[in-house]
């Protein structure tokens, strides 16, 4: 009889596109959310936890077919009942489109507006690449139910109190506001409506790729087309120079305050009521944060935000870090974008079949704290246990009174319950979970009533940077009462705050 072949051992690695999240991370990760969560509830938001899951139908962006059933999506078909096929579903791809089903399912329930914020991983199914991943985490705030742009002026009064909340210094970020319906103006005055069809969608992904070749490039891509960095010519849309100048007239209105720009994005679009109403909401919205206290150095008009324009149907409005940092190559470059939203009056509409107004902001988690890393603003946020050793095992029961006297403290504290033989691997696995503090009470000190309590952070400077002498002035180990624990504990760990 053949000897049956051992099954193979599963591989230990993280699927393609994903990884995994440690103690510090996660705890850095969990103070930022707590603080973003602060200023939305400040505002008035409530906090909503919305199914991970959802029908691909309610998700609505990425609908199945037969060739391609998963598109963009992690979707799955359940089983289906008798003749019936069982339902499409998938894992959310944002935290949006969930909220859209939401309000049309419980609409009647809840108050009109509805403000909610949400927090939350969203899942990818699309190709991973370097700082890309398949599930990440965002962080939105939206307003359902306003018509008012006085609504997108909050979103970006907010969004500002909220980067100066987790870190970001004034001075070091811009929230950057433009409107959908200028850029219609825009696209009216040249001539092309909504059934222009593929040469409004041409100039739309133009007027998206002028951060990249600037004004000259977008010219050229909306005319005759233009030669690229690699030498390779690259077709242009073909309008004429005089259908052109608007585009470019609204990529580089800017002036050098909110008035100046402005005026420049009513000469763009003169001639259009879409364009005009634009403007004016625009003017609207520096008006009303002005009157909040926001100048210009913190939320400022500016057309060059065009990202997502086709999606958002009114204000939209970007975050961007303004500080540099040095990329891989070592090349200076500016942090850029970290949050990014805007007024999406059509959303609940595919649920309802009427128009509910909407506007909201999605701030990208994991690149706000890459921002607050390169700042120095999460070092030493994170500190272990306090380390109860265990000098000797039958006594168990002592080491564990004295961790529970901690954590009744409110001092985060465990024994430690490996083997406890070799007294080096103890403070070995104490300078491993980060410990500020070990304690130890071997026989010696248990018949005298006291223990010995060790500042590990002071030891490890000590041992570091210190003379001989320098170190017996400034001992890191004290003998203490054995009822002194907890004041000592805490007295050596407010000094290392």
């Amino acid at each position: 009889m053949a000897k049956q072949k051992k099954a193979p051992r599963p591989k230990a690695e993280t699927p393609k596109g994903f990884r995994d999240y440690f103690g510090a991370e996660v705890t850095e990760r969990d103070e930022m959310l707590r603080k973003i969560a602060g200023v939305y509830n400040r505002y008035g938001f409530d906090a909503l936890e919305s199914s991970a899951v959802e029908t691909v139908e309610a998700l609505g962006k990425f609908l199945p077919d037969v060739e391609r059933p998963n598109a963009g999506v992690f979707a799955w078909q359940e089983d289906g009942e008798g003749e019936k096929p069982g339902d499409w579903l998938a894992l959310r791809y944002d935290l949006t489109a969930p909220l859209a089903r939401v309000y049309a399912q419980h609409r009647n329930e809840l108050p009109m507006p509805y403000r909610r914020f949400a927090m939350g991983p969203v899942w990818r199914n699309e190709k991973p690449g370097p700082g890309r991943y398949r599930q990440f985490y965002q962080c939105d705030a939206d307003t359902v139910g306003a018509a008012s742009v006085a609504a997108d002026a909050e979103i970006c009064s907010m969004l500002s109190d909220t980067l100066e909340e987790v870190g970001i210094a004034r001075g070091d970020y811009l929230v950057r506001v433009n409107n959908r319906k200028v850029l219609n103006g825009v696209l009216e005055t040249m001539g092309l409506s909504d059934e222009a069809g593929a040469d409004r969608d041409a100039v739309l992904r133009t007027i998206d790729k002028f951060d990249k070749v600037g004004e000259a490039g977008v010219r050229e891509l909306l005319t005759t087309g233009r030669l690229d960095a690699s030498g390779a010519f690259i077709d242009g849309v073909g309008l004429s120079a005089a259908q052109a100048d608007p585009v470019v007239a609204f990529l580089t209105s800017k002036a050098g305050d909110a008035a100046g720009t402005l005026a420049n994005l009513r000469a763009a679009v003169s001639g259009s009521a879409i364009g005009v109403q634009g403007v004016d909401e625009l003017e609207l919205i520096a008006e009303l944060v002005a009157a909040q206290g926001y100048g210009p150095d913190r939320i400022e008009i500016d057309p060059s935000v065009v990202r997502g324009l086709g999606y958002y149907t009114g204000p939209v409005f970007e975050a961007e870090l303004t500080f540099e940092i040095f990329d891989e190559k070592g090349r200076k470059r500016q942090f850029g974008s970290v949050a990014g939203g805007g007024r999406y009056d059509d959303l609940v509409k595919r649920f309802t079949g009427q128009e509910v107004p909407a506007t909201g902001v999605s701030i990208g988690v994991d690149r706000l704290l890459a921002a607050l890393r390169e700042k120095g603003r999460l070092v030493s946020a994170v500190r272990g246990p306090v380390v109860v050793t265990v000098m000797d095992r039958d006594r168990m029961g002592d080491y564990q009174a004295m961790v529970a006297e901690l954590r009744n403290a409110g001092i985060r504290a465990e024994v430690y319950l490996g083997n406890p033989k070799n007294f080096g691997n103890q403070l070995k696995y104490a300078d491993k979970r980060q410990s500020p503090v070990a304690v130890i009470e071997g026989g010696d000190e248990k018949a005298r009533g006291i223990i010995q309590i060790k500042d590990l952070i002071l030891g490890a400077q000590i041992a570091e940077t210190a003379t001989l002498e320098e170190w017996k002035d400034r001992p890191s180990q004290f003998e203490v009462a054995r009822g002194d624990l907890v004041a000592k504990v805490r007295e050596i760990l407010e000094g290392q705050s």
